[in-house]
């Protein structure tokens, strides 16, 4: 598969940090699973991952703006263009040794997303999508799972812990779910869960409380691999709204009528 100048830049900006990330997950792994030891070790990593990214892509696009999970939002010459970037996607599970997290960059111009790349570096899995242009996992075109019925489906969520989220409002969410569909899941990486629903292996996916970088390449995934995406109203504000639901157009129209319904008594 022939890749774009512009999605050759974000792959090697990905991998050369996804590297980082590997030696680093080796590691934490080997690291006596405390507060203080691991977490401090898994905050280096994703600093260091977020570091290698900026000095990429800022080697290669001068000027463009960033908006990253540990700098925030950083002003560039160029307002026309912004990076959104997550270096470690599933801190939690990186600390625990579980390789299931990622690496995702998005360009969004002129407020549109443009390109994405979503990889999780642990199992060398590399996904991107350029507007207009389809979505790839390698080299391998993508396309949205096609079942249609939710009691067919495999629907992946997000789940609120310690400190985040509304618990009540999510075990409604889960249960008006939970009775119609074949099986949920839970991956610990948002990125992730997007770019499986674009490869076909999650029918849908719901989420709240998301940030524009947990979300902004994966969107675009979805979009490109011929699935819908919308937020929990099904308006298109999932970056300023935080939350997201997708999957092929049957299952997004039923999964966001399900989970959205007031619970039965």
């Amino acid at each position: 598969m022939a890749r774009s100048a512009l999605i050759n830049v974000m792959v090697q900006a990905a991998m050369k940090a996804g590297r980082s990330l590997v030696r680093d997950f080796g590691e934490v792994q080997n690291l006596q699973v405390s507060v203080k030891g691991p977490g401090d070790y898994v905050s280096q990593a994703d600093r260091k991952a977020e570091e290698i990214i900026h000095a990429e892509l800022s080697r290669a696009r001068p000027g463009y703006a960033f908006l990253m999970e540990e700098r925030g939002s950083v002003a560039g010459e160029d307002d026309q263009h912004r990076w959104i970037v997550d270096p470690l996607d599933g801190t939690t599970n990186f600390l625990h040794g579980i390789p299931v997290f990622a690496i995702s960059i998005a360009l969004e111009r002129q407020g549109q997303i443009v390109a994405g790349v979503v990889y999780n570096p642990a199992m060398d899995e590399l996904y991107t999508a350029e507007r207009g242009g389809g979505a790839y996992l390698n080299d391998r075109r993508l396309r949205v799972a096609a079942r249609s019925r939710l009691s067919d489906a495999v629907i992946g969520c997000g789940l609120p812990h310690l400190g985040r989220g509304h618990h009540g409002n999510f075990l409604i969410e889960l249960r008006n779910v939970m009775g119609e569909v074949s099986g949920v899941r839970r991956m610990g990486s948002a990125s992730l869960d997007l770019a499986y629903v674009a490869a076909g292996r999650f029918d849908g996916f719901w989420e709240r409380g998301l940030s524009p970088w947990d979300i902004a390449a994966g969107i675009l995934l979805i979009r490109e691999a011929g699935g819908f995406v919308s937020d929990m109203k099904g308006g298109q504000a999932m970056l300023e709204d935080g939350s997201i639901i997708a999957g092929n157009e049957p299952i997004h129209r039923a999964l966001l009528k399900t989970v959205t319904k007031p619970l039965k008594a």
